[in-house]
């Protein structure tokens, strides 16, 4: 088999003193989409923060495309192809969602044209001139992964997307990560959301106490429900 896109192996983290991630092990090749599943503090969100460097110090090993990043920098992994879109979106209010778009800088080759983004994301388009605050939830969320899109980045780390957004919303970003990964992007997603979740991701991560307790494909999924409503309630 190929070398993985993302190779993570005994990655250990922390803020502060405070160690949240427990040796941590997953592989995610190109072109899949991996969801990892867990409650809240279970260290999904934390596993994606060290991917880029941005836990207050981390340990083990974390290789892109067999490059090792554990002692990286943020502005180095992202110039890897890795695009990390936050929870809370970070639109600049005093923006149009326009300028928010050109606001990063494109870091690696193969970065989306603002065409290309507006023919995918035709209501940022008709909210171009649009102040950033101005635009609904589901636009923030659209443009925030829109941004990264442009620089070029080819694995996308995508933090709770569809949270607290109306279930028509839920629905085109459902699509949008269709068409991404039609497109060979390679795509990492913590999801409280597992309706949303289920149908999108080829493999799934059960995350608790940051720690990885299983890891289950698609086609196991029927077999997992049982096992998965004890550990998140679904």
């Amino acid at each position: 088999m190929s070398t993985p896109f993302l190779q993570i192996r005994d990655l250990h983290a922390w803020y502060g003193e405070s160690h949240v991630l427990h040796g941590v092990n997953f592989d995610v090749h190109e072109g899949e989409v991996v969801t990892l599943l867990g409650r809240n503090g279970a260290g999904r969100t934390s596993t994606l923060r060290a991917i880029m460097g941005l836990t207050g110090s981390r340990k083990g090993s974390i290789k892109v495309h067999g490059s090792e990043t554990i002692a990286s920098s943020t502005h180095t992994i992202a110039r890897l192809g890795i695009g990390y879109c936050p929870e809370e979106r970070g639109i600049f209010s005093s923006l149009s969602a326009h300028e928010n778009l050109l606001l990063p800088p494109q870091l690696a080759k193969g970065g989306m044209s603002v065409d290309e983004i507006y023919a995918m994301f035709p209501n940022l388009q008709e909210r171009a001139n649009s102040q950033g605050t101005r635009l609904s939830g589901g636009e923030q969320q659209m443009l925030a992964v829109a941004r990264i899109l442009r620089t070029g980045a080819r694995l996308l780390l995508l933090d709770e997307i569809s949270e607290g957004l109306a279930p028509v919303i839920v629905q085109k970003l459902g699509e949008m990560v269709k068409m991404l990964r039609a497109k060979g992007y390679t795509i990492v997603m913590v999801e409280q959301n597992f309706r949303f979740a289920a149908p999108l991701a080829d493999r799934f991560m059960v995350m608790e106490h940051g720690e990885i307790l299983q890891e289950f494909t698609q086609a196991q999924l029927p077999d997992r429900m049982a096992q998965l409503h004890e550990y998140l309630g679904v």
